[in-house]
C-alpha cells in the first residue's frame, strides 16, 4: 500500500468528523427524550426473534486517578475510590430498566468497558459489574469482551483477573514512550514496566491486545516518536490505533495545562505520521482504515478482507453490525433507527435514574435520507468501496439521481487520484484509503449544508 506523499498530507490535513456514526454526535438534540429510546426498545423486543439484529454493550466508567493533560474524553478525576461502588449501583438500576423493556437474556456479541479508566475498578468491583450484566444479558463464549486499560492500574495479577471474568481483548493507552513527552502530558509510565505488562498478557493469553499511540503531542518531535514506533513494532501488538493529538484549549479544559509553545508544528506532525505508516506497513501491519492498523490474520484485517468490517460508536468491528446499549455518564447507544446519549454529569445521571427514567439526555431519530447516507458513508469507511446497486435495492432510489450533486464533487478527489467512479460504484484508491474521511464528507449532508469543521478533529 503506498505511502501518501507530503503534499497529499499536508492539502488534506483539515479538520474532518471520525464517523463513528451518521449523522454526527454534535447533530443530536435535546428533543429526543428517554420515552423515544423507550419506543426503540418495545419494537425490538416485541419484533420477530429470527430478525432481531446482534446486540452490542458498552459500559462507560469515568473515573481516573489523574488528570492526562491531553485528554478530551468525559472523565472524573478522583482518588476517593468509594465513587466506584457508588457507580455501581445506580448501573444496577440502569440495567434494570433496560431489562424491564427488552427482557432478560438477550446474547451479546460484544461488551466494551471505556472510559476514563474502568481499571479503577477494583477487583470486586469487576466481579460485580459482570455478575450485574450476567443477570441480565446473556455473554456467550466466543464473543468480543474488551477492556481498556491503563498501564498504570495494573500488574500481571489484575490482567489474570481480567481473564478470569471472560475479557478476551486488552487495549492500552500508551500515547507515547518519551519520558519528555510523557512529562509534558502529566502521564508518567517508564517503557520497561509497560513491556513487562505486554509480556505478561502475552502469557495469560489474551486473544487480542490494542495499543493506542497520540502524535501531535508536546515535546514530540519525528525523530523520538520514531523511538517510540520502533519499541511498538518491537512489542508487536495485534492491533494499533494512531490518533492525532487535537488541540482545543477552550473547549478542553485540561488541554490549558499545555504549554502550546511545546506542540510539535505542521511538517513535524506530518513527517510523525508518514513515518507510522511506513513503520508500521515494514513491520507487517495492515492498514484497516482511518488510525487503525492490524496484524494479518487479526479479526479486524480478516473482517476488512471479506468485506464485514463494520464502524459505530466504538471504532471498526468485526462483530456483525447490530443495536449499541450505551451504559454509564456520557454514553452512547444505538437502538433501531435511534441514536441516544446519557446525562453527562453524575448528578443528572444518578437523579434520572432515582426517578425510574433511563437517563437520555439528547439524541436523534434517524430520517430516510440519514439511512441512506448512512449505508453509503459506513461503507466508505469500513470497506472503501461502495456498489451503487445495493444502495439502490436497499432504498428503492437511482443513486446516481438521489446523489449527483455528490457524484460531481467527487470529481476533484478523483483527480488527485483519491477514489474512482464507474457506472456501477465507487472505489477508494490504495492512496485515497488514507483520506477516508475526506471522500465520506462529500456525501454528509449536514456538513455540506453548513461546512462548520472547527468542532472536529484534524484528518491527519
Amino acid at each position: 500500500m503506498p505511502i501518501p506523499t507530503h503534499e497529499l498530507l499536508r492539502r488534506f490535513d483539515v479538520p474532518g468528523p471520525r464517523y463513528t456514526s451518521y449523522p454526527t454526535a454534535d447533530r443530536f438534540v435535546e428533543a429526543f427524550t428517554s420515552e423515544q429510546l423507550v419506543q426503540a426498545l418495545a419494537q425490538r423486543r416485541n419484533g420477530a426473534a429470527a430478525m432481531r439484529l446482534p446486540l452490542s454493550l458498552y459500559v462507560h466508567i469515568p473515573f481516573c486517578e489523574s488528570l492526562c493533560y491531553y485528554c478530551a474524553c468525559h472523565k472524573i478525576i478522583t482518588r476517593q475510590h468509594a465513587h466506584g461502588e457508588t457507580y455501581l449501583h445506580y448501573l444496577g438500576r440502569e440495567l434494570d430498566l433496560y431489562a424491564a423493556h427488552l427482557g432478560t437474556g438477550q446474547a451479546l456479541s460484544r461488551l466494551n468497558l471505556g472510559g476514563g479508566s474502568p481499571t479503577f475498578l477494583n477487583d470486586g468491583e469487576l466481579r460485580q459489574l459482570m455478575a450485574m450484566l450476567r443477570r441480565s444479558f446473556r455473554i456467550a463464549s466466543g464473543g468480543d469482551y474488551s477492556i481498556e486499560v491503563d498501564p498504570r492500574t495494573v500488574d500481571a495479577a489484575r490482567l489474570a483477573t481480567l481473564a478470569e471474568l471472560g475479557f478476551n481483548r486488552l487495549s492500552f493507552g500508551v500515547q507515547d514512550f518519551d519520558p519528555a513527552v510523557q512529562q509534558a502530558v502529566h502521564r508518567i509510565q517508564p517503557a520497561e514496566q509497560f513491556f513487562s505488562l505486554m509480556a505478561a498478557a502475552r502469557l495469560i493469553g489474551f486473544q487480542s491486545i490494542n495499543l493506542d499511540l497520540i502524535h501531535g503531542l508536546p515535546q514530540q518531535t519525528p525523530e523520538s516518536f520514531d523511538r517510540t514506533l520502533a519499541q511498538v513494532v518491537q512489542l508487536r501488538p495485534d492491533s494499533i490505533a494512531l490518533y492525532a493529538y487535537v488541540h482545543l484549549p477552550q473547549r478542553f479544559k485540561s488541554q490549558r495545562r499545555i504549554d502550546a509553545a511545546g506542540l510539535p508544528d505542521a511538517r513535524a506532525k506530518l513527517f510523525m505520521q508518514s513515518h507510522s505508516f511506513s513503520a508500521f506497513q515494514a513491520a507487517g501491519y495492515v492498514y484497516i482504515g482511518m488510525d487503525h492498523f492490524a496484524l494479518p490474520d487479526h479479526a479486524l484485517a480478516v473482517a476488512k478482507r471479506q468485506g464485514r468490517l463494520h464502524r459505530d460508536f466504538q471504532g471498526y468491528s468485526f462483530q456483525p453490525e447490530g443495536d449499541l446499549i450505551g451504559l454509564g455518564v456520557s454514553a452512547m447507544g444505538k437502538v433501531g433507527a435511534t441514536y441516544s446519549q446519557n446525562a453527562k454529569t453524575l448528578d443528572a445521571y444518578y437523579d434520572d435514574l432515582q426517578q425510574g427514567r433511563l437517563p437520555v439526555v439528547r439524541g436523534l431519530a434517524l430520517s430516510r435520507d440519514d439511512l441512506v447516507r448512512r449505508s453509503v458513508i459506513m461503507a466508505l469507511v469500513s470497506q472503501g468501496q461502495l456498489e451503487f446497486e445495493s444502495i439502490e435495492l436497499g432504498y428503492l432510489i437511482d443513486f446516481k439521481r438521489y446523489f449527483a450533486a455528490e457524484l460531481e464533487m467527487l470529481c476533484g478527489l478523483q483527480a488527485q487520484g483519491l477514489v474512482e467512479v464507474s457506472d456501477t460504484g465507487l472505489l477508494v484508491t490504495a492512496t485515497g484509503c488514507y483520506f477516508v474521511r475526506s471522500v465520506a464528507m462529500v456525501f454528509d449532508r449536514y456538513l455540506q449544508a453548513d461546512r462548520t469543521l472547527a468542532r472536529f478533529s484534524r484528518i491527519i
